[in-house]
């Protein structure tokens, strides 16, 4: 097949949309696909063009699989990236790559002709180039909502004028219901995509995967000087390794670490960190870490200001972040309630996938919640008290984070899986290309979750993690354990 994929984030961005649609490209050439990339340089999550790109020129890679069965060939668009970001320059930023990729695009198709023309969501206003580009050459038009961001921008305060979300909402769903194929990465958001009124034949799931094999807990370090003729439960060798890998990053050794590592954004809420932070002054165990850049880094950093147990790092390359979410004993997922079925946010793969219990700011009911139950605690959003009596039991308790973290192991080596996601997409696609080969309608109302193949077999001990997890998910569901 021959894909084009029109979308703002691509490789070499290393977390969110860019890793997802780098690690689809490469997918598809090693499977023997030709894709035309039309992207912009990378910039995200700095909001800050990389060394090494420029954000006033076009520019052109090309570049073949391992063993050349398959051509990528990425052409990279004029973006203006504001220093500081408000509504109003999130909108022209958008904008800027809109105008400046169409040219990119519609060049593109009529001299690569593909067979698939795909765009990401966000950015909406790529929405009416690709469908106009797929229409003059015949190809399958493929939306693929990573988030609702029309939807978000209104409900987080971002954009605020009522006519102005009634004519924008109706125009996306105008555009939405045109695509031969729609697709999200939750049921509750492919629930929202026929509430915009998609015909339910043109859904189609495509949920965020993980690498299990690279993102992974890791193997507890030998202790060279000890007598391995006794057996041990592995805590000394563990907690040896854990020490080592925080010691790399400048994390203090023997606390309980509570980490989050992904965008600091105004949808994340990550203000209830800090107020955790506050209420646990006192508590010499426990260690904030906040990992990232986005939007919101400068006003988070300020507020952070006198609270000595909170610790702020850089966003980390691919090849150091599996040994980064390993250094945490609590992953912490703060979501303001407004974008919480709006979203699902990407870094709750690689929180499940190391094997560490979750404090999430979730409603019950909402695609986030169903996820965590059983592999951490779900607090209300916006509860800065219910969310720090998390961390505070958490960090108290290492049989239960034991727990629940073996659980989310088995839970993203079961439903997770790169492999398998990506097979299913690929299916999907020739499927989609296929005259008159319409896909089975998606059932949502009766599918709590995805059901993907096994990407990779499970270890006895991690079946034995999910039956000890089933004993613990009742009480850590009661309230009064918060």
């Amino acid at each position: 097949m021959r894909i084009l994929l029109h979308g703002l984030n691509y490789a070499p961005e290393e977390i969110g949309i860019g890793k997802y649609s780098g690690e689809m490209v490469q997918e598809l050439a090693e499977g023997g696909h030709d894709v035309v990339v039309v992207t912009t340089p990378p910039y995200y999550p700095q909001w800050k063009i990389l060394d090494g790109y420029r954000g006033s020129l076009y520019s052109r890679e090309v570049t073949e699989s391992v063993d050349s069965r398959g051509r990528v060939e990425v052409i990279r668009c004029p973006l203006w990236v504001p220093t500081t970001v408000s509504g109003l320059k999130r909108v022209i930023h958008l904008a800027s790559f809109g105008l400046s990729s169409i040219p990119a695009v519609f060049w593109s198709v009529i001299r690569f002709r593909p067979d698939v023309v795909m765009t990401v969501e966000p950015a909406a206003l790529c929405m009416p180039t690709t469908w106009i580009a797929a229409r003059l050459t015949g190809a399958k038009a493929w939306l693929h909502v990573q988030d609702f961001e029309i939807d978000a921008a209104f409900e987080l305060g971002i954009l605020k004028q009522p006519m102005l979300k009634r004519f924008v909402l109706a125009a996306e769903a105008f555009l939405m219901r045109r695509f031969d194929r729609v697709s999200s990465i939750s049921p509750n958001m492919l629930m929202k995509l026929v509430q915009k009124g998609v015909a339910e034949e043109r859904v189609v799931a495509f949920p965020n995967w993980v690498d299990c094999d690279v993102m992974k807990p890791l193997e507890p370090m030998a202790d060279p000087d000890a007598d391995h003729s006794e057996v041990t439960d592995g805590t000394a060798e563990r907690k040896r390794t854990i020490d080592s890998i925080r010691a790399t990053f400048g994390i203090p050794t023997g606390k309980c670490v509570a980490l989050y590592a992904g965008n600091i954004g105004a949808k994340q809420g990550l203000e209830i960190i800090l107020d955790a932070a506050r209420q646990t002054t006192r508590d010499e165990n426990l260690h904030f870490v906040i990992c990232g850049r986005g939007a919101a880094y400068d006003d988070l950093l300020n507020a952070s200001r006198g609270l000595a147990n909170v610790q702020f790092l850089p966003v980390q390359p691919m090849e150091r972040f599996n040994e980064l979410m390993n250094s945490a004993d609590i992953h912490l997922l703060p979501q303001k309630a407004d974008a919480a079925d709006l979203v699902m946010p990407s870094k709750l793969t690689g929180m499940l996938a190391t094997g560490r219990p979750i404090v999430a700011c979730a409603s019950i009911g909402t695609q986030i919640a169903d996820v965590v139950d059983g592999h951490g605690i779900i607090v209300p959003p916006a509860d800065s008290a219910a969310f720090c009596d998390a961390i505070v039991r958490l960090a108290g308790d290492r049989n239960l984070r034991e727990t629940l973290g073996a659980a989310a192991r088995v839970y993203a080596v079961k439903h997770l899986g790169r492999k398998s996601i990506l097979a299913q997409f690929i299916r999907d696609l020739r499927q989609a290309c296929s005259i008159g080969d319409e896909p089975s309608p998606v059932d949502i109302a009766d599918r709590p979750g995805y059901q993907v193949r096994i990407d990779a077999a499970q270890s006895k001990s991690d079946l034995a993690a999910g039956d000890r997890s089933r004993e613990v998910c009742a009480k850590v569901r009661q309230p009064s354990s918060l």
